[in-house]
């Protein structure tokens, strides 16, 4: 293991900095991350070697820093003048890179925390210094971050758009894309004619691929689609879909913020459909 930094040594540490405990994130009074005020935060030299710096995705001419991430497990800090809150609040709140550099610190900490065994033999597991990976002592076994394909899909006929409300939807209120894993042996296109058929019982055709993003709840990749409608009528998949209706353009309801690709699918199909 290595030795504890100092706290001195945590100066060299720039950028703006991510503790998670449990599923919640640390941030000051106002709801901002810890960046160059870390150091009235008095825990964190204790946990110095466990801090590790995360590079940027965007490889551009002034990249932002690198984004610290210290887990701190299930422990429960408290430290005067700041407070923890979850991570979907944080996330509300984000640019769109500090979305993609958020999630993606999310998501490895949830890989760490899942892959502390291996899956092969069950020894403990160690971190590969050069890449997100974790690899077994005893067996070599290497693993990486689960990405879990799903498809989301905006459908429209003539004026109209089909939104639903999902079993699992936090807010009773907002409407949105359909949206379903990719099962094993699947294309993303197969994945999208069978979830769209199962969960409200209708056929679409004129598939067209729109964008990706990743959705760190906890490691899913939605690759987003627009689809016309074919044939059939609604009939929903009460385990998974608690309401579905057809929604005029003019007329939508609570709808997901353009951050989410829910959102964004749902702008851009009625901005084409108003033309």
């Amino acid at each position: 293991m290595m030795n504890k930094l100092t706290r001195e040594a945590l100066l060299n540490y720039r950028g703006p900095w991510l503790v998670f405990c449990r599923d919640q994130v640390l941030v000051d009074e106002k709801g901002a991350l810890p960046d160059s005020s870390w150091a009235s935060l008095h825990f964190l030299h204790h946990y110095a070697d466990q801090v590790q710096a995360l590079p940027p995705l965007e490889q551009t001419a002034s990249p932002p820093p690198a984004l610290n991430i210290l887990d701190i497990g299930s422990e429960r800090l408290n430290a005067p003048g700041w407070q923890w809150t979850s991570l979907r609040h944080i996330l509300t709140g984000a640019t769109a890179i500090e979305f993609k550099e958020y999630s993606r610190a999310w998501q490895y900490i949830h890989f760490l925390r899942t892959h502390q065994f291996c899956g092969q033999c069950g020894a403990r597991t160690e971190k590969i210094g050069w890449e997100m990976a974790v690899q077994c002592r005893q067996c070599q076994h290497r693993t990486y971050p689960r990405v879990s394909p799903s498809i989301i899909v905006a459908i429209y006929r003539g004026e109209e758009i089909l939104l639903a409300r999902g079993v699992g939807h936090r807010d009773p209120q907002m409407y949105s894309t359909l949206a379903g894993f990719v099962e094993s042996g699947e294309t993303l296109e197969q994945a999208l004619h069978r979830e769209v058929y199962e969960e409200v019982g209708i056929k679409i055709k004129n598939e067209e691929y729109y964008e990706s993003q990743p959705w760190p709840f906890p490691h899913s990749l939605m690759v987003g689609y627009f689809a016309e409608y074919d044939s059939g009528e609604i009939n929903i998949d009460k385990r998974e879909i608690v309401d579905a209706h057809w929604f005029n353009i003019h007329d939508l309801p609570k709808i997901p913020p353009t951050l989410s690709i829910a959102g964004r699918l749902i702008r851009d199909i009625v901005a084409r459909l108003k033309k």
